[in-house]
């Protein structure tokens, strides 16, 4: 069957939207320029919102999934006043989010994609799309995206703990840029942003030193770091597309825009992408529309727009040692944790997106 849809990548996005489409009785293929033998990234944490789940249950692929839930998040900043809890109770949920490794959330939805009869060709020749009425790009950033480097790179670690880690994550801003903490089948994954060369010497640092970093920086509210394997950087920037349409094509996740990595919201806006072009294209006799496209377009740009915002200004307004600046942030923090409406409209809206906004 020729398909009418070709969605380029792979990834999770790629495979949600492909998922969902053929659900709706679309013909879709799935085109990933890398081989299938493609070595997948040593560690690469994912923090799934409630949100992403509810796409994942209704895209079929969600109990595949094995996940670690979140049922709190402390955030806080280092030698400042201020701190914030965030809970399921505030959010009025099951849990605020669940952490997977994103090569085991891969490998999970591409194997969904089979058992629906949904074929993935891998490989350099996969570049045209044939006569598919629409193109999808979803397969990573794209070229033509303007582009904010951070000057800081992210340092990606898997960190044992005592007590084991069990289902509350930790968000803590530094001078140097955030540390994440999120609970991983018992362990820790770390993602810390921290100027380049100082991600670089500590993630070529011998295991005790590292530790000691690491506790210097964040201190012993997650227990005693005991120790620490699959360390990677990964530089940090964020990457905007000016449109996310173009003659039958439709850009989505990543290839739209990049992200920092502060408040995992990267891939949980990517796949709101793919539930609503989803959505965009059911029952539409042409997928490759203009008028249709140009609808998804402005139904996305509230909710892209808001959250490039607010991570953007995360990663940030955090930085630097200015006391004055500290101690303003530090206020906020105790504000939020004072103000229950407060906290369940700031963790509906970093789970929902914008539809959560009044």
């Amino acid at each position: 069957m020729q398909a009418e849809i070709a969605i380029r990548g792979a990834g999770p996005v790629g495979c949600v939207l492909a998922l969902l489409l053929r659900a709706a009785g679309r013909a879709v293929c799935v085109l990933e320029r890398r081989s299938r033998a493609a070595p997948a990234p040593l560690l690469r944490p994912i923090a799934l919102s409630y949100a992403s789940r509810l796409i994942l249950e209704r895209a079929g692929a969600w109990q595949a999934l094995a996940t670690t839930p979140i049922e709190e998040v402390r955030v806080s900043q280092a030698g400042r006043l201020g701190r914030t809890r965030l809970s399921r109770d505030d959010a009025q949920l099951p849990a605020l989010g669940y952490v997977i490794d994103y090569a085991a959330l891969a490998g999970a939805l591409r194997a969904r994609c089979g058992l629906a009869g949904i074929g993935i060709e891998f490989g350099e020749d996969t570049a045209s799309a044939g006569d598919a009425r629409l193109t999808v790009h979803a397969e990573g950033s794209s070229g033509d995206a303007r582009e904010h480097r951070y000057g800081q790179d992210a340092l990606l670690a898997l960190v044992d703990a005592e007590p084991r880690a069990a289902h509350v994550a930790y968000e803590r801003f530094t001078s140097d840029g955030p540390l994440a903490l999120l609970p991983l089948a018992g362990h820790y994954a770390a993602i810390w942003a921290t100027a380049v060369a100082r991600a670089s010497r500590l993630a070529a640092a011998p295991e005790p030193e590292f530790l000691d970093a690491l506790t210097a920086t964040f201190g012993m509210q997650a227990g005693r770091f005991t120790a620490v394997r699959d360390r990677c950087t990964v530089p940090l920037a964020l990457r905007v597309r000016e449109t996310r349409i173009d003659e039958r094509a439709v850009y989505v996740g990543n290839a739209a825009q990049t992200l920092h990595p502060v408040a995992g919201q990267g891939l949980n806006l990517g796949l709101r992408d793919a539930w609503e072009l989803a959505q965009a294209l059911r029952g539409a006799g042409d997928a490759g529309d203009p008028a249709r496209l140009r609808a998804f377009a402005a139904r996305r740009r509230l909710d892209a727009a808001a959250t490039i915002r607010l991570t953007d200004a995360l990663a940030r307004l955090f930085l630097g040692s200015n006391r004055g600046a500290g101690t303003a942030r530090g206020l906020a923090m105790i504000a939020l944790d004072s103000f229950a409406p407060a906290r369940r409209f700031f963790a509906r809206r970093m789970i929902f997106g914008a539809s959560a906004l009044p």
